[in-house]
């Protein structure tokens, strides 16, 4: 057992976290802080729902030079709602602190104006997605040649495809002395050697054996594809979630659920078929401040949010491998809290159960509906 300033975390800090119930560094905390505080460039890999997020901000914020009005770290994520997740854990964080240090989001789809605007006030961090911050960096509205640190999180998604290209040309703009941050709840071996490649003296930081948080029961239930809506419904009415997340394929599907459940008066948001920023922030701040209690989402749309009091996670499209299904119900079981994850499966989707019990060492029971009642096969 350790404390967050006996890693060299300041005090004030440390009361902050405290106060939000944060009171002892988690394993990827103690192992990651000293060394992104030493200034070396790391891979983060640890299973969801573990305080990526404070791993690496925490010891970012504490390389941050407040009397300099320059940009100093970059935070690059995959989604506009992971973007805007971080931004809020970062300004919290230094208001309760007395830090004077500025975050900004900045993510496609949102008036240009308004960001340019609000770049003129001189954040200390931006956080955002590739491609917005690569065209302000190529505009020439974002000064990268004071960065000291940039982080990459769920770097899984964002080192492949065109998102590496934006990345790279990113880290390009940025002095060369610059530390390179890493995070991820798994790890490619592709993107590992692209990491490799863009700081080949990378630390490679590892913590929790676990590959999924032994808190969460999974079960799922049998039913043909037709029959996928009346059976969440009757879940939903049956286990009465705190709050659920429906994880989703197809934006078609997910506006007609969205219709349905909140036919049946079941607070519902929908993430997944959202348009533009607003409506999905929208739903977000319906979902958080529990306006509605079920979010309708997709892999991407979910990807690295930590919403507190999540106690189900409901599998309406199937995912095929095994690694999605660990990042989808990581987000239920937070700071060592119970979760519950349901899938619901065709005959012919029922083999993928195996799959799953063996590559992520879980047990998965089935489990049936009966008079509004949901019942778990005995093993």
């Amino acid at each position: 057992m350790t404390s967050f300033s006996a890693l060299g975390i300041a005090p004030i800090v440390e009361s902050v976290l405290a106060a939000d119930g944060i009171t002892e560094p988690t394993p990827i905390q103690v192992q990651a802080i000293p060394a992104l505080l030493a200034g070396s460039s790391a891979y983060l890999n640890s299973e969801t729902g573990t305080g990526k997020t404070l791993a690496y901000l925490l010891p970012a914020f504490a390389r941050i030079d407040p009397s300099q009005r320059t940009l100093q770290v970059i935070v690059v994520v995959p989604t506009h709602e992971l973007a805007m997740q971080i931004c809020e854990v970062g300004s919290d964080l230094a208001r309760k602190s007395a830090l004077e240090i500025r975050l900004q989001a900045l993510i496609g789809g949102v008036s240009p104006k308004r960001q340019l605007e609000k770049l003129k006030s001189k954040p200390h961090v931006v956080v955002g997605t590739s491609g917005r911050i690569n065209e302000l960096i190529d505009s020439r509205k974002l000064k990268p040649h004071t960065v000291s640190v940039i982080v990459i999180d769920e770097v899984d998604r964002l080192l492949l495809g065109d998102s590496l290209a934006a990345i790279q040309s990113i880290i390009r703009s940025t002095p060369r002395q610059r530390q390179l941050v890493f995070a991820s709840a798994t790890q490619r071996s592709e993107t590992s050697k692209e990491a490799e490649a863009l700081a080949p003296d990378l630390v490679q930081i590892r913590a929790g054996a676990a590959k999924v948080n032994p808190a969460i029961d999974h079960f799922y239930i049998e039913c043909e594809e037709r029959d996928k809506p009346d059976v969440l419904r009757k879940l939903l009415h049956a286990l009465r979630p705190e709050r659920a997340i429906v994880f989703m394929h197809r934006n078609a599907n997910a506006e007609e659920i969205t219709g349905k459940l909140a036919y049946h008066h079941i607070p519902v948001a929908d993430l997944h078929g959202a348009q533009d920023s607003a409506l999905r922030k929208q739903a977000m701040d319906d979902f958080r401040t529990a306006q509605a209690n079920v979010l309708i989402a997709s892999d991407i749309a979910a990807r690295g949010l930590d919403i507190k009091g999540l106690t189900h996670v409901f599998n309406f499209d199937i995912p095929t491998h095994s690694k999605d299904y660990l990042h989808r119900v990581g987000r239920t079981s937070r700071a060592g809290s119970k979760g519950c994850a349901v899938s619901l499966m065709t005959a012919q989707e029922v083999r993928l159960v195996k799959r799953y019990k063996s590559e992520l060492d879980i047990a998965m029971r089935a489990g049936r509906l009966h008079k509004g009642v949901f019942n778990v096969d005995e093993p």
